[in-house]
């Protein structure tokens, strides 16, 4: 398939052998081979595609996530394991079906030309967070407010430093295997993900009083 990603080398003991010859019994006729993939996989890159797409995409994320594996059945017989993990390949599928959806929408996919041009959050400091530690309930809400705030700042990050964000951060991918599958220099990845966490630190510390971040330690 002319849009597949360049395969990348291998990590050992991560389940790279196992999904190479999942795919290779697919290849062959074997349909359980794929339920397998796809029940191994299924949940991680949903989440993914949900992510990078962001809440003004939502709605297209079921028929990205759909049409990455419809790929996935249209490559198996041209699939080679020339050192990538299926995982990797899978994820950059999905990342180049998601820049499509995002570049139709007419969203702006282009870096600033400063990357280190002053980031400011949207909106203003929210001030009703719950405290932290008072109660385990305390926490549990503490932590979702948490977690529905750093979506929101992920939204606002420009697509190239959210993707290698996710890459890294969601799916632990080292920054010498997002590179290869995103056709980038390795010091081009590593600064998009400084520059991401930098501006994550700086969005979420926006809505997150001193008080909040010192009991949520």
């Amino acid at each position: 398939m002319a849009d597949c990603p360049p395969m990348t080398r291998p990590r050992p003991d991560d389940g790279t052998d196992d999904d190479d010859r999942l795919m290779a019994a697919f290849a062959r006729g074997d349909a359980s081979a794929f339920d397998q993939l796809y029940a191994r996989h299924e949940q991680a890159l949903y989440r993914f595609v949900r992510r990078l797409l962001g809440a003004a995409l939502a709605a297209q994320a079921d028929e990205v996530f759909q049409d990455t594996w419809l790929r996935v059945v249209q490559a198996r017989e041209r699939y080679l394991p020339q050192g990538a993990q299926f995982r990797t390949w899978l994820f950059t599928l999905a990342h180049h079906r998601a820049i499509d959806q995002l570049r139709r929408s007419g969203r702006e996919l282009a870096l600033p030309d400063d990357e280190d041009a002053p980031f400011t959050p949207a909106g203003d400091a929210w001030q009703q967070w719950p405290a932290a530690g008072a109660a385990p309930h305390d926490d549990q809400l503490f932590w979702r407010r948490a977690g529905e705030r750093l979506l929101t700042c992920l939204d606002e990050l420009p697509v190239a430093q959210r993707v290698v964000f996710l890459l890294h951060h969601e799916d632990e991918h080292t920054l010498d295997d997002i590179a290869r599958a995103l056709e980038l220099g390795f010091e081009t990845a590593k600064s998009r993900l400084r520059y991401a966490m930098a501006k994550l630190r700086l969005c979420m510390g926006a809505y997150l009083p001193p008080d909040a971040l010192r009991t949520s330690r």
